[in-house]
């Protein structure tokens, strides 16, 4: 446990508790806290959105990259094997990539380097791994332990996110006072199964297994199929959660932090899922995501599907990306909606990576940068020149 400064104290016009009630010449509150959203906070209220710059020099911005335009900028994403998909995002302990895959797989992956999370953004397909078969739709997860080995049959053309726990291990995180069976039960965890389609794709045939270690790629052939098991037992193993499953903590009076939505923990980043969910009902409380510093984590948001509420001209199959080092929060559209409590509830589906280190831009990314991100805050009037 770290022995943080802290003690409460405020000063001037303030709310009494955060994200309710505000004071209305300070209807702009921003956090300044700390290990994310555990450790010690302040909460300002201002008189403009902290949002509100009207230019930016210099690398550190926020950005967003349409991953629908990877292709068409030459950076292919359709690969029989997923350690050829490019690289959106990375640090020492994360790689993030976009894959597309579209035909069977002619060879097995084993990534000896550290847990993969795949999560299904399009498309449906048979997954054969060492623990056997499972069927894979749109929104699910998978999370395959580090060296196992697998492949993918597509019954429709498949895109996929990627998410590498480099050195790592994925784990469930810890719900506390709520229970185990909080956001998902553990019951809902689907695992591969020796069944006769399992048992079925074992031939003996020459295979060829993809290893990839310290990055580098080592070919093993096999005269015969390795995914031959006959059975197993333990708790190690693939397993399949689909965020229709997630049952997100509510509460009406409080706006809760992105926190309270973690599915998947690593030792220096966290995932979590943004789903359906009603908007806080209560009269003075906050419905819309507080203003923040990122101070310490940062923070990746791919758009899966619906309606996303707290930005403007975003569509599935984007990513924005804000790096630790500067407030930000909803744009000014969504603030304002959110303060006329024109939404009722959220039909969002997105998938956060908040990560302890900096993640490096890959090239690929770069390609399919929208520039004009940094300036989406800007009111109208800024807009306008007025």
């Amino acid at each position: 446990m770290r022995n943080w400064i802290k003690f409460p104290t405020a000063q001037g016009s303030h709310s009494r508790q955060a994200h309710a009630d505000f004071p209305e010449e300070g209807i702009y509150e921003r956090e300044m806290g700390r290990s994310g959203f555990f450790g010690p906070a302040t909460h300002m209220h201002h008189k403009h959105a902290p949002t509100g710059w009207s230019e930016w020099e210099g690398d550190l911005r926020p950005r967003a990259f349409d991953l629908n335009l990877l292709d068409e900028q030459g950076h292919q994403t359709d690969s029989a094997s997923p350690f050829s998909a490019p690289v959106i995002l990375s640090n020492a302990h994360c790689q993030y990539r976009l894959w597309r895959c579209h035909e069977p797989m002619q060879r097995l992956a084993r990534n000896a380097d550290g847990d993969d999370l795949l999560f299904v953004h399009e498309g449906q397909g048979e997954l054969f791994c060492d623990f056997g078969h499972l069927t894979l739709v749109k929104g699910d997860y998978v999370v395959i332990p580090r060296s196992t080995m697998w492949r993918l049959e597509p019954e429709l053309p498949m895109q996929l996110l990627l998410i590498e726990a480099t050195n790592d291990a994925y784990q469930l995180p810890e719900k506390g006072m709520v229970g185990g069976h909080a956001i998902f039960d553990p019951a809902v965890l689907d695992t591969p199964q020796i069944n006769d389609r399992f048992l079925q794709q074992q031939d003996e045939n020459q295979w060829k297994v993809e290893v990839k270690r310290h990055n580098n790629i080592s070919v093993i052939t096999y005269p015969y199929n390795p995914l031959d098991a006959i059975g197993w037992h333990g708790d190690l193993c693939v397993v399949r959660l689909n965020w229709r499953d997630i049952r997100p903590l509510m509460s009406h009076r409080y706006h809760l932090p992105p926190s309270a939505h973690t599915t998947f923990v690593a030792a220096r980043f966290v995932v979590c899922t943004f789903v359906p969910r009603p908007i806080e009902s209560d009269p003075g409380a906050l419905k819309v995501p507080f203003y923040h510093n990122n101070d310490d984590y940062d923070e990746v948001l791919f758009y899966h599907e619906g309606d996303f509420f707290s930005r403007d001209n975003i569509e599935k199959g984007m990513v924005t990306f804000h790096p630790a080092g500067f407030t930000h929060g909803p744009h000014p559209k969504a603030f304002e909606a959110g303060r006329q409590h024109k939404k009722k509830f959220t039909d969002e589906v997105a998938v956060m990576l908040d990560t302890r280190d900096a993640l490096t831009i890959g090239e690929a990314a770069s390609a399919v940068e929208n520039p004009e991100y940094v300036y989406s805050w800007r009111s109208d009037k800024v807009q306008k020149g007025e």
